[in-house]
């Protein structure tokens, strides 16, 4: 069994892998307006429904926030253009699912990751071609960005799920 990818019984890829099948979920589960449920671990991906990643209070959200890791386990960072930040700080790895086609397709919305005092978050490191690790933890909340990215999601290793929030996007 490859990164991303399941073998079936007669030893064949599947044409679609584990990152497909959990944004996929996020995607159902933003879509879906049910209240019940709990998991295991706090930031399970699959964990329904909207705002349970939010334990222990529950708010309204329309959003599960997600990173995706490359396959040499970086996470993935997209630019995004805001005029009212300015552009200095416009690259980010926060991601919100938008779409789901074609197989394993998908359109993300890249989320402007904000920092305690409402600044955007610089996620890149000095010279700025690398994401700094330390600098995502500095991350407390998000705003939707109008920019998105299309991308393969069989070309990516791992998601993991952040957290639950309230953006104010419309389906």
């Amino acid at each position: 069994m490859g990164c991303g990818r399941n073998d079936d019984a007669v030893g064949h890829k599947n044409s679609k892998g584990c990152v497909c099948d959990v944004v996929r979920a996020i995607k159902d589960i933003q879509d879906q307006d049910i209240d019940e449920g709990c998991g295991q671990c706090p930031t399970n991906c699959f964990l329904e429904p909207l705002g349970g990643l939010m334990s222990p209070a529950r708010n309204h959200s329309d959003t599960r926030v997600f990173m995706l890791l490359n396959k040499d386990g970086t996470p993935f960072k997209a630019f995004f253009r805001t005029s009212e930040h300015g552009d200095r700080h416009c690259f980010s790895v926060f991601f919100r699912v938008e779409d789901i086609f074609d197989s394993c397709c998908a359109t993300l919305r890249v989320l402007i990751p904000i920092k305690h005092g409402g600044h955007i978050a610089n996620l890149l490191t000095d010279c700025g071609t690398e994401v700094d690790l330390t600098n995502i933890c500095k991350v407390v909340d998000w705003e939707a960005s109008t920019s998105c990215v299309t991308v393969d999601l069989n070309c990516f290793c791992a998601v993991q799920c952040i957290k639950d929030v309230f953006l104010g996007i419309c389906d």
